[in-house]
């Protein structure tokens, strides 16, 4: 059974590895600067979510698998910088295309639902292998193999509710201060910010190899 002490450590771990700058944290802010705080959110959910899918297959073997696979580990590298690069190149188009003020009054500017922003995020997640990579070394240290579905879904829901808290954050902060980011300038400014830190993390991710 998990102690509360291994919860809280656990909990702990995730919410740091959350926190760190990534492209999980990109998409968040510019989905929450350019869309608004509620695709900023749905994304923050996706996130999640792809967070949850990673400590459930660390737990059951399925992330080691990856892990243990060359095979495996590049196609998910490949085709998760591919994704990363083609989010930060629609990034930079949107800073180079001219335009006027944002209206706030649109849902979203991109013309994009709120399912669209929680894909993002997820895929942006689950697609990167170093994500499997962080769980199989954390998640073994907490769960046994004899451990029960229980605890290896507690620890699932702490993992999630940890991330969502913190990119739930992120979104409302930086929602907050959508009419900032509504002027033409600065949007362009914040599109093209982020567009060149997902390429710069896609092509982090193509060079990079395992352990």
């Amino acid at each position: 059974m998990t102690s509360m002490t291994e919860i809280v450590a656990f909990g702990g771990i995730v919410l740091i590895g959350a926190m760190s700058p990534g492209p999980d944290f990109a998409v968040v802010v510019r989905r929450s600067a350019v869309s608004g705080r509620a695709y900023g959110m749905a994304a923050a959910a996706g996130i999640a979510v792809g967070v949850f899918v990673w400590v459930v297959a660390a737990a059951t073997g399925i992330a080691a698998l990856l892990a243990a696979s060359a095979t495996a580990f590049t196609v998910v590298k490949v085709v998760g910088a591919a994704y990363l690069l083609y989010l930060g190149a629609k990034a930079l188009r949107s800073a180079l295309r001219k335009g006027g003020p944002l209206e706030l009054d649109l849902p979203d500017p991109a013309r994009r639902t709120s399912w669209a922003a929680f894909a993002e995020g997820l895929l942006t997640n689950v697609l990167n292998p170093k994500a499997a990579l962080f769980f199989v070394a954390l998640v073994p240290q907490f769960v046994s193999p004899g451990e029960s579905v229980q605890d290896t879904l507690l620890l699932s829901l702490i993992a999630l509710a940890g991330t969502v808290a913190w990119f739930l954050v992120v979104a409302n902060v930086v929602g907050t201060l959508r009419k900032v980011f509504a002027r033409s300038a600065v949007r362009r400014i914040v599109d093209g910010l982020t567009g060149v830190a997902l390429i710069g993390l896609g092509l982090k991710l193509a060079t990079s190899t395992r352990p």
